[in-house]
């Protein structure tokens, strides 16, 4: 059995600060928390990921959803436009029984009327036109054979006389220029 030698001096006192039992004891606490770090930071790394990943997918359904609202406006302001367009606004006032403005008057600042006004007066017809017939017929109706279209009969000789009795409409071509009047004078 080996013994170890007595140290004197100043050998003896950096011994003493040394520990001589309690070396392998102290490790182990330090080895756990190096590994609990690493765990931990693992864990993390894998959290961040995940929420990185998340927040990815997220953003690409915003992106979507964003050009899919652009798609949308831009069609709605075509549609604007194509409303507000000057013969578009002329087409639904006439449909609606508009008719041009007269010749406007106008007053001036100490209460002078210059011009003559006119009444507004309907030269022709407004032109009203006829919604859509369906495409399909579901049912023939009462005097025409099956298979035949509504306006024609199934007699050719009924055919004649029907298409006597019913006027066909004429259009009326547009104005090139409709004066412009100021609204409420």
């Amino acid at each position: 059995m080996s013994r170890k030698p007595e140290l004197k001096g100043r050998a003896a006192r950096l011994a003493r600060l040394l520990p001589t039992g309690r070396a392998q004891a102290a490790r182990t606490p330090f080895v756990v928390l190096v590994v609990l770090l690493l765990g931990g930071g693992l864990i993390g790394l894998l959290l961040l990921n995940s929420a990185l990943s998340e927040g990815a997918f997220r953003l690409d359904d915003l992106k979507r959803e964003t050009k899919s609202l652009t798609d949308e406006e831009q069609a709605l302001q075509r549609d604007i436009d194509a409303y507000s367009a000057p013969d578009a606004l002329q087409r639904r006032a006439r449909e609606l029984g508009m008719v041009p403005g007269g010749d406007p008057a106008f007053l001036d600042p100490d209460g002078k009327v210059k011009g003559v006004p006119s009444p507004a007066t309907a030269s022709r017809a407004p032109l009203v036109l006829a919604p859509e017939a369906p495409a399909t017929v579901t049912a023939p109706l009462p005097g025409t054979a099956p298979g035949t279209a509504p306006g024609a009969a199934a007699d050719p000789t009924v055919a004649s006389t029907a298409s006597e009795a019913a006027p066909t409409p004429t259009p009326t071509p547009a104005p090139a220029s409709i004066p412009a009047s100021t609204p409420g004078r």
